[in-house]
């Protein structure tokens, strides 16, 4: 089975940091699969931009590399990298200074008639002098369309004033906050489960809903992140983007229609029905945790602090939540969440668990009769899993089993399961804004997360719980 492919318009992509590591693991990568499939017409290209003084041919052995590194053999040959590094050009440009926005600005002048998509691959900190400069520079045209990476600030204040500093040169219709756990093919098949299937929407409720899990856990620890994680925490780097998008996708009304504004409404509904979480209840409802040296697959690794060289941190690494929505559907629905780096096994899944039979007519000799479980696994090995109760095969009795219905995307459809980042690039590129996330939307999520800030803030709460890395948490 082949996917259907279909090309967008001329556009030119403007990647700020493209020397970091995001740009050279997932941007250039992603637009190389999109080219490579056919879908960019030959008129696309790619700038990209930096501090570092470089020459075009310089920046295009840096794309080679990232390419041979991050893109299997199978899918790249000679003819295609070649032929993508021809889309290249770099111009180097001081951010927080005037150096280099002439020399973009007269690279960009051939392409004033296409889409410009600004990608700022950096640090929140930069978004808004860079969005000043390019209106100040004339580069926030009515084409020109601007990506900001998660997270958008660190609170609800800086939140409010980065998208306040977006917003003076880029309107709303132009601004896309990406999150890429939305653009994950799993995560677009939640979508279809509900609303294309009758099996699934009279039981999505708090009658027959016992509880939902929603975990994202890493092997990992934070590897070249360091400076920026323990400024930030699993809290602000894990659960108010990419665990509460889950978790608004799981528990939203069904919009009126599949378009951005449609399906963004109801999102940001749900994050407005979140119980609060505050001083009061923070340590009934949170645990936050910290990695110690332990064992992973491949060894003995080292601690959290002394990866970071630190003799004390109060970072978390881990943090589980029991969240609740206060509104009809919800109501008494526990939503547990949970992230954290070192833990046992790499893992994204939602886990959606039915109440149990309300009574079992099988004998005690059958065995249990556990509850169904809807499992739509994210990462690894992107698939559905239907758990349900049959007899288990042979004599000799009735005997209970529980067993999946299995669907592995790779299996079902034989496709290569193309990256988040290629769907959500060419989405901009579309001007499709349904799988980015809105202001308010982005706002609303801090909005439930600062009292958990503030509540870890006060001198007596507890300090973060250690765990040995390759456990599964505190």
């Amino acid at each position: 089975m082949t996917s259907r492919v279909i090309p967008v318009s001329s556009f030119v992509l403007v990647v700020f940091g493209a020397t970091g590591d995001l740009a050279r693991r997932k941007l250039l990568p992603a637009v190389f699969q999109r080219a490579v499939a056919g879908q960019l017409p030959d008129e696309a290209n790619i700038i990209g931009v930096a501090r570092t003084q470089m020459a075009e041919g310089e920046f295009q052995i840096l794309a080679r590399q990232a390419l041979e590194e991050h893109v299997p053999p199978s899918e790249r040959d000679a003819a295609s990298v070649e032929r993508f590094l021809t889309r290249l050009r770099y111009v180097a440009v001081e951010a927080l200074g005037e150096d280099g926005w002439h020399e973009l600005a007269l690279a960009l002048e051939p392409f004033q008639d296409r889409v410009t998509v600004f990608y700022l691959a950096t640090g929140p900190a930069l978004f808004s002098p860079i969005c000043e400069r390019l209106g100040r520079f004339g580069l926030a045209g009515a084409n020109a369309r601007v990506v900001v990476e998660k997270p958008v600030g660190r609170d609800l204040a800086s939140a409010q004033a980065a998208n306040a500093a977006i917003g003076r040169v880029f309107p709303e219709e132009r601004t896309y906050r990406i999150d890429h756990y939305l653009g994950k093919e799993t995560v677009q098949n939640l979508m279809a489960l509900r609303f294309a299937n009758g099996l699934f929407e009279p039981l999505w409720n708090a009658a027959h809903i016992d509880h939902v899990q929603i975990s994202v856990a890493e092997s990992l620890g934070v590897e070249g992140r360091a400076g920026y994680y323990d400024t930030a925490g699993a809290l602000r780097d894990m659960v108010q983007n990419h665990l509460l998008q889950l978790l608004c996708l799981v528990a939203m009304e069904p919009p009126a229609r599949l378009d951005a504004g449609a399906m963004r409404d109801e999102k940001v509904k749900v994050l407005c029905s979140l119980e609060p979480i505050t001083a009061a209840n923070a340590a009934h409802n949170v645990v936050r945790g910290q990695y110690r040296a332990g064992a992973s697959v491949s060894g003995p690794v080292p601690g959290y602090l002394e990866e970071l060289e630190l003799d004390e941190s109060t970072t978390e690494t881990f943090v589980a939540i029991k969240a609740g929505i206060k509104n009809w559907r919800w109501a008494g629905v526990p939503f547990y969440l949970r992230t954290g780096k070192r833990l046992s096994t790499r893992v994204s899944e939602i886990v959606i668990t039915f109440r149990p039979v309300a009574h079992s007519v099988f004998a005690s000799s059958a065995g249990p009769v556990a509850a169904n479980q809807l499992v739509i696994r994210l990462q690894p090995d992107e698939g559905v899993q239907l758990w349900l109760m049959i007899k288990d095969p042979g004599p000799g009795g009735m005997r209970l089993r529980q067993v999946p219905l299995d669907m592995s995307f790779a299996t079902a459809f034989g496709l290569r399961n193309p990256d988040a980042y290629e769907r959500l690039v060419l989405d901009v590129v579309r001007g499709s804004q349904t799988l980015f996330m809105r202001r308010d939307e982005v706002e609303a999520a801090w909005r439930w997360i600062d009292p958990i800030l503030e509540a870890w803030s006060h001198p007596a709460a507890e300090l973060p719980l250690p765990y040995a890395a390759g456990t599964w948490g505190p």
